[in-house]
């Protein structure tokens, strides 16, 4: 349907209020701001403390096809208004958490879940309603889903000192339901078929007319599995630093804990920008020359940070290592729409979201693992990223290879789900 229909929709609205929304949901990489005056007040481990990270990421994809469905079926704001009050109301039931376990239920799986359904309702909203700039589109929204450490966290850790962490997770938790509810009122669907004025969907070889994929078509095809895992290697190594960047600086690097925090700062800038950058850059040269250079300069990366005993290398280390997770999280969500098509972009990017879900859980625990044998040092744990990342470099070229055989084999239709 072409926009000249759609007089009311603005999509540049839509955009914003959807990365303000992902502003709130991305406050969940904020959760080391909390873990420590958590354990103080539980009495426990910082381990049993991190589990509930742990298991927040680890459901995401559960959430993510909950909400793709509602997406392709044309309720995003439903979603977003469904996902958005599980999200507050599990910020809410944490501060009045007593026990570890507790935060397991509350900040682990209804605070996951509702993350999991806006996260996937915004994201998917957006690329449908862009296909001219899938790229951007997606690398600006995830941005908002990156950049919530940086807003929140120092909200977080005002709170906190002012009023103690519980009280302060409840207050968030209030704020986060007045803006992604009040945000979500401003959210229009995207319409079938969607394309911007003065914008023709370019002819791709093999496949006339844009085919779609249902997600029981796709799990069949090599090449998902292929993307999953490139998914998964890409996202692995910023995981690993996501979950350990103040303990590394003070650890590896001599910083005090107050130093460290400002590294924690940069790395989530990193990240944010590298969405964005990423996701422009792609539209230019193509996702595989993107993925390509991505993989590289983690595994350049991970061989600075390993091999530095400055904080000037550790500076340019969590720089690359942030700019590489932000753009890995910009780029995956245009190959899905590219490779499977829209219509069941919803689902579909949320079963390919395993991928983000297990260097989420496997990331921070080889890190950890890994330093714990060390006597804390994470040297080994840089190599074992490195080794993984030239990995990820050398399946692009098989995924590139499927591409092409792909483009080059005759489609059939879908048929209707």
């Amino acid at each position: 349907m072409n926009s000249s229909t759609q007089p009311n929709l603005n999509r540049w609205t839509i955009l914003i209020v959807s990365v303000l929304i992902n502003i709130c949901v991305g406050s969940i990489y904020a959760f080391s701001v909390f873990a420590m005056p958590l354990s103080k007040v539980f009495d426990a481990t910082m381990p049993q403390i991190m589990m509930a990270f742990t298991i927040n990421g680890a459901i995401s994809p559960i959430p993510m096809i909950l909400g793709g469905k509602l997406v392709d079926k044309g309720g995003a704001r439903t979603a977003i208004f469904l996902g958005g009050a599980m999200f507050g109301i599990g910020f809410i039931l944490s501060g009045l958490a007593t026990a570890p376990w507790m935060l397991y239920l509350t900040y682990g799986v209804i605070t996951g879940i509702g993350q999991g359904i806006v996260y996937s309702a915004t994201i998917g909203n957006t690329v449908k309603l862009f296909p001219d700039k899938r790229g951007l589109a997606a690398g600006l929204v995830t941005a908002g889903y990156g950049g919530g450490t940086i807003v929140i966290a120092p909200i977080a850790n005002a709170l906190i000192t002012g009023s103690g962490v519980q009280s302060a997770m409840m207050m968030l938790g209030v704020a986060f339901l007045i803006v992604i509810l009040g945000c979500g009122l401003l959210v229009k669907a995207a319409p079938v078929g969607y394309a911007p004025l003065g914008w023709t969907p370019p002819v791709t070889a093999g496949r006339p007319g844009g085919i779609n994929f249902n997600w029981h078509e796709i799990i069949r095809k090599p090449i998902f599995y292929v993307i999953a895992c490139l998914f998964l290697i890409g996202a692995l190594s910023g995981m690993m630093v996501t979950a350990n960047a103040s303990v590394i600086g003070q650890t590896m690097f001599g910083l005090t804990a107050a130093s460290a925090a400002l590294f924690v700062s940069l790395y989530s800038l990193s990240n944010c920008l590298g969405r964005i950058v990423w996701g422009a850059v792609s539209d230019r040269i193509g996702r595989t020359k993107c993925l390509m250079a991505i993989y590289l300069v983690i595994a350049v990366m991970m061989l600075t940070i390993a091999l530095s005993s400055s904080v000037v290398g550790f500076a340019v280390a969590i720089i690359g290592i942030g700019l590489c997770f932000g753009g890995t999280m910009g780029i995956f969500p245009s190959i899905v729409g590219e490779k499977f098509g829209m219509k069941y972009y919803g689902v579909n990017y949320g079963v390919t979201f395993i991928g983000y879900s297990g260097a989420a859980f496997f990331g921070p625990r080889i890190a950890g693992s890994v330093a714990a044998a060390n006597g804390g040092a994470f040297t080994n744990a840089f190599y074992i990223a490195l080794v993984i990342a030239l990995v990820g470099f050398a399946l692009t070229f098989v995924f590139k290879a499927m591409e092409k055989k792909t483009a080059a084999a005759p489609v059939t239709p879908t048929r209707a789900a």
